[in-house]
Parts: structure tokens; C-alpha cells; sequence
């Protein structure tokens, strides 16, 4: 005998007629059709309580929109694409950013899908796809070059992206991007006020944008001060954290060797760390260390270094904001922001 269960499905021996509608949706909530299609579109005529509601009563009785008719309906496909670029120096990077971008996304008609770059694989290729194949309305991708060639490619065709990092390229274009000159120069400035007198950093990839930010702070940082230094030119931010450890500790073998270090991220901090130590001397004591701190990890360190923390979670935030504002038709020259470093510094100088 025919029925309702107790989520509202009408219970038939026919499948098709058992799968939720807006309809049903409808019934239970005690509203128009309407009103719950402009609600699970997240149309802000209708209250934010009510898009809640609707959403709730959507996802407990297991709604699914027909993709292929909103989008012949509105030309829109629903989705952002996140297209992830994995890398281990930053820890806990696609987790934070992945949960930025989905608290963002809340409370609208966008899902967020993840696009995996693999190394060997030209970055332009997977943006391409997406665009050509009108697989998402909005792209989020990360480490921009000078003259990004995918920046370049969004722009020309007018699709809307938002990029973590900036480029240098003529065109204002929609980004989120740390400062990442502030981040290398107070760093550098810190370990001279601790008293080192030589100082040694590990750079980005040359390719990237923020080398010449991470460059430029520790450069200006040193030349006002008139610090020994060098950069360490052997490894780099993507090299393996074997290799960064076995270089530093080659180096602190040899004379004049550095006495503090600016560190670009988690990992290559633990690398040095460990070839500090391997070396029978203390890190952040005998030898200085400022790191950039992405996760909580370096607050259960011992001993304690200096850090300076990067929020990549609030970067995922604000990317999905500014995305959906440039879906929206913002004028993308006003959709960017650059996060200023936090200082965490254990002790006073």
C-alpha cells in the first residue's frame, strides 16, 4: 500500500517517483515551491533562517537538484573548482583552505569541487578543461607566477577565478595573497635584534610570484642593518625535507657558518631544526630561527622558536567571498586583499 515515510517520500514500488522534488520539500516545510527553489538557490530576498531551513530539510531527505536542468535553465553549472596544486612545504595548506572556501560556499547553491595538478602535468592543462568543458562557474588555484599563463587564459575569455597569489601582469584580476615581504623582513629584523650576525634563508621556487616578496624583505632587511648573510642556494621551499636538513647541516660544518635562520614554512623549519640539533646545539637558542607557522604544530615545539603565522583558512574565507562576488559581476579590480603577517615571537629581544 501506497504511503509516505517519515521523511516525506512518497513510498511507491517506482523509484523514480520515491526521488525528492522541490515538492517535497515544499510539503514539509509549509512552503511555496518557489520560495524553496529561490531558497536552495540562495537568494537573498529570502531570509537566512529560511534557506536554512530548507537546506536542512533538502540534505535529510537526500535532495539532489537536477545539475543538467538548472544549467540548460540558468547557464550555471553551481559548482567552484578548487584546483589543487599539492605541496608539503606549506602543512595543513588544502585542508585550511578547503575549509575557508567551504564556509564561504555555505548557505548558497555552490558545491565545491576539487580539481587535482599533478607535477607533471602543465598547469594550464586542468584550468582548460574546466573552462572549455563549462564544468564550474568559478575557479580558485593557487602559487601564480609574474606572467601567469592561466590568469592570462581567465581573463582573456572572461571566466571568473580567483588565485592565491598575485602575478604581475597588467590586467587587475581577482586574488588573496599573503605578505609575504613583511613576513621575511620583520623575520630578519627579529633575528637581529636576538644578536645573530650572519643570516641564512631558504627561498620559494624561482618561478613563483612570492620569491621576489620573500627575497625583497629579507633583502631589505639585511642591507638596513648591514648583517652578514647568504642565500641558501642548493635547496628550495619545495625541496625534500631530507635534502634541507642535509644541506644546513653540511653548512654549519664549515666556517662562518649562519647563526639564524628565516624559514618559509613548517617544514623546512623542522629540516633546519633537526640539523641544528644533529649538531649538538640548541635551535632557538644557540642558533636563531623564525618560521612561518600555517598550523598549530609549532605551539608544541620544544623549545619554543619565533614564528610568524600565515591564516590560510582565512584566506580560503575571503577567496570564496570575492568569488562569488565575481560570479556576481563585481568588477574584479576590487576583489583582492593581502593578509598581514601575525607576529608570534616567544620572548623579548
Amino acid at each position: 500500500m501506497d504511503g509516505n515515510d517519515r521523511n516525506g517520500r512518497r513510498e511507491t514500488g517506482d523509484e523514480t517517483a520515491a526521488k525528492p522534488t522541490l515538492r517535497t520539500i515544499a510539503e514539509i516545510t509549509g512552503l511555496a515551491v518557489t520560495t524553496v527553489s529561490r531558497a536552495l538557490g540562495g537568494a537573498p530576498q529570502i531570509a537566512l533562517e529560511t534557506r536554512r531551513k530548507v537546506r536542512q530539510v533538502a540534505e535529510e531527505i537526500g535532495y539532489l537538484p537536477d545539475r543538467a536542468a538548472q544549467r540548460l535553465r540558468t547557464g550555471r553549472t553551481n559548482v567552484v573548482t578548487l584546483v589543487l596544486d599539492p605541496h608539503e612545504e606549506i602543512l595543513g595548506f588544502s585542508t585550511s583552505l578547503i575549509r575557508g572556501l567551504t564556509e564561504a560556499l555555505r548557505d548558497t547553491s555552490y558545491h565545491l569541487v576539487i580539481t587535482p595538478h599533478f607535477a607533471n602535468v602543465p598547469s594550464l592543462d586542468p584550468v582548460r578543461h574546466i573552462m572549455r568543458n563549462k564544468m564550474a562557474d568559478g575557479i580558485v588555484f593557487s602559487r601564480t607566477e609574474p606572467f601567469d599563463e592561466r590568469v592570462k587564459l581567465l581573463i582573456e575569455h572572461d571566466f571568473p577565478f580567483i588565485c592565491h597569489g598575485r602575478t604581475e601582469l597588467g590586467t587587475p584580476h581577482a586574488y588573496v595573497d599573503f605578505d609575504n615581504f613583511t613576513f621575511a623582513y620583520q623575520a630578519t629584523k627579529r633575528l637581529i635584534a636576538r644578536g645573530a650576525k650572519r643570516l641564512a634563508i631558504i627561498l620559494p621556487p624561482r618561478r613563483f610570484t612570492f620569491f621576489q616578496h620573500v627575497q625583497y624583505g629579507f633583502m631589505s632587511a639585511v642591507r638596513e642593518s648591514g648583517v652578514a648573510f647568504e642565500i641558501i642556494e642548493d635547496v628550495d621551499l619545495d625541496s625534500p625535507a631530507t635534502q634541507i636538513q642535509a644541506s644546513v647541516f653540511a653548512r654549519m660544518g664549515e666556517p662562518s657558518a649562519p647563526d639564524g635562520y628565516v624559514c618559509g614554512g613548517e617544514v623546512s623549519a623542522l629540516a633546519i631544526m633537526a640539523a641544528i640539533s644533529d649538531r649538538g646545539l640548541r635551535p632557538g637558542v644557540d642558533i636563531g630561527i623564525v618560521a612561518k607557522q600555517t598550523s598549530g604544530l609549532f605551539n608544541l615545539v620544544r623549545p619554543q622558536v619565533d614564528t610568524i603565522y600565515e591564516d590560510i583558512a582565512d584566506a580560503g574565507l575571503n577567496m570564496g567571498r570575492m568569488l562569488l562576488a565575481a560570479i556576481g559581476g563585481r568588477d574584479p579590480a576590487d576583489l583582492h586583499m593581502l593578509q598581514a603577517p601575525q607576529l608570534n615571537f616567544v620572548a623579548p629581544d
